[in-house]
């Protein structure tokens, strides 16, 4: 008991040293002009009325306190991290508008994105973010990460594909990862980071991100020339980009006052929707799937990048699976004990040959072999092309990496060649007829067994075979010419990272509302 009062009495004197020496004045803890330091006395600490004095209540709701509760759901977690300046313009209202007169719509695309916005709210607030950005998926895709534009960009971030090799992301004959839910989320964030440094905003980061940050670039230069403002709403651009961020702030708008659009938000949890299962051997898709319990369609939710059967270990060595379902998978997997994990694998050509001889070569039935590659009719695989096969005594093993990572499929026209007879002009040598025919030495000797490699007799016989003069004809015909009056359609020049170009009539014609879903 001793003690304990001792300890109390010297935690009291030591709490009574510290208040007197924060709060009191200077002359109280400086000796006075002409005495020690040993003489000066210190200030009592009942000489301090001011210190620890209780804070009266408008002086409390004054005070910045910090927020020790967790929010709710992450619809509140996303309404705190917003931190862009408020666009509030008229297109707003018009984009405002138009998202409230579509509750159906809005609530698709707020539940298609349960699957993913809590990965991507944390990852804006580890990089120090913006969350508005967790918004920007539902402009560009509706949080559909199968969604390919017009111009072929992809995923839920909507990736050209050469921005996408960019920035890292793999693009071969077995998997896309510009559809990837943790690859293309990165890149996405990479790319809009770099934008918002190269102009300190977030609007005109936005309109590149859109539009290409050389054309926002050369707009800025043109407007620093005219002298006008260099703000995202007094940029001259194309419609497309001119709504692009009033779009996003209509959401943003929504999403802080639901009620007050008479909008339901689904109830998303503030906790992970997903986790991450490490794969170490080839396993298909279905199988996957089945092994985790999860229906096939939510599984390709959450791998959407893998555009084959077959999950190829040294390629995705990874899989995401529903939270409490990931412990399921390992489980079953460890058990299972069927023939084998896939069923599918990878072949490469030897060399240029026909659908029908490759198919012949894997043991598979030509109309599935092309099936499954999706091979058209009248095509050549080319040498070194990587081809999904089934699985064989032969071909058992699973997938290189280098085919895994790298493999493509590339396919020529299989033209058909039509056999002919040229005489020699005087002169003429083996090398100038390949020349000019266009064929090769090689080809030429085994169409004319014996043929002498120098000089021909004037009049000798030699047999080509040259393409079918027929063959052109029939393929124009496959294309209708354009009715007339009509334009001939448009090559796509649009690139996510690139400047888009249009004509006039294009930018006029622009319709805001199409773009809504891509």
């Amino acid at each position: 008991m001793r003690c304990l009062k001792a300890l109390c009495m010297a935690a009291a004197l030591v709490l009574s040293g510290c208040a007197t020496t924060t709060g009191g004045s200077d002359s109280a803890s400086k000796p006075d002009a002409g005495s020690s330091a040993q003489t000066a006395a210190p200030k009592p600490a009942t000489q301090a009325p001011d210190i620890m004095q209780p804070l009266a209540a408008a002086e409390a709701s004054s005070q910045a306190v910090a927020m020790l509760r967790p929010p709710n759901d992450l619809w509140e977690r996303i309404r705190r991290g917003f931190a862009m300046p408020n666009l509030d313009t008229e297109l707003v209202r018009d984009r405002e508008q138009w998202y409230a007169t579509r509750p159906d719509y809005m609530l698709r695309m707020t539940e298609r994105s349960r699957k993913y916005l809590f990965y991507i709210v944390e990852e804006l607030e580890r990089r120090n973010m913006p969350t508005e950005i967790a918004l920007l998926p539902f402009i560009e895709s509706a949080f559909n990460p199968q969604a390919v534009s017009s111009a072929k960009a992809a995923g839920m971030w909507q990736f050209m594909p050469a921005t996408g090799k960019y920035f890292e992301l793999k693009q071969n004959a077995f998997r896309d990862d510009r559809r990837d839910v943790l690859e293309s989320t990165r890149a996405a964030l990479d790319y809009l980071q770099k934008l918002y440094g190269m102009f300190g905003d977030w609007e005109l980061a936005l309109a590149a991100y859109n539009w290409g940050e050389g054309s926002v670039s050369r707009a800025l230069a043109r407007n620093k020339a005219a002298g006008l403002g260099l703000s995202y709403s007094e940029l001259n651009m194309p419609a497309e980009t001119r709504y692009y961020v009033p779009k996003l702030q209509a959401v943003k708008n929504i999403i802080a006052s639901p009620d007050g659009f008479r909008a339901k938000l689904p109830d998303i949890g503030n906790h992970p929707y997903f986790d991450t299962v490490t794969i170490t051997r080839d396993i298909d898709v279905a199988l996957a799937a089945q092994l985790a319990e999860v229906p096939l369609d939510d599984f390709k939710a959450l791998n959407p990048s893998m555009n084959r059967p077959v999950i190829m270990a040294a390629g995705t060595p990874q899989i995401l699976l529903p939270w409490d379902n990931a412990a399921t998978f390992q489980r079953n997997l460890d058990a299972y004990n069927g023939a084998r994990l896939a069923s599918w694998t990878a072949w490469v050509a030897p060399s240029t040959m026909k659908p029908s001889d490759a198919a012949r070569r894997v043991g598979m039935v030509e109309s599935d072999f092309r099936s499954i590659n999706s091979i058209p009719p009248n095509m050549l695989i080319k040498a070194g092309s990587s081809l999904l096969v089934t699985r064989s005594t032969l071909l058992d093993a699973d997938v290189a990496p280098s085919v895994a990572d790298h493999g493509q499929m590339s396919l020529a026209p299989d033209v058909v060649l039509k056999r002919s007879v040229v005489q020699a002009r005087k002169g003429d040598t083996s090398a100038s007829l390949s020349q000019r025919y266009g064929v090769s030495a090689t080809n030429l000797a085994e169409w004319n067994p014996g043929l002498a490699a120098g000089g021909l007799r004037k009049g000798q016989s030699v047999v080509l075979f040259l393409p079918s003069r027929s063959a052109a004809p029939r393929a124009q015909a496959r294309t209708p010419a354009p009715a007339a009056g009509a334009r001939a359609p448009a090559r796509p020049s649009t690139t996510k990272g690139a400047p888009r170009t249009s004509s006039p009539s294009t930018k006029a014609a622009a319709k805001p509302a199409a773009k809504a879903k891509r």
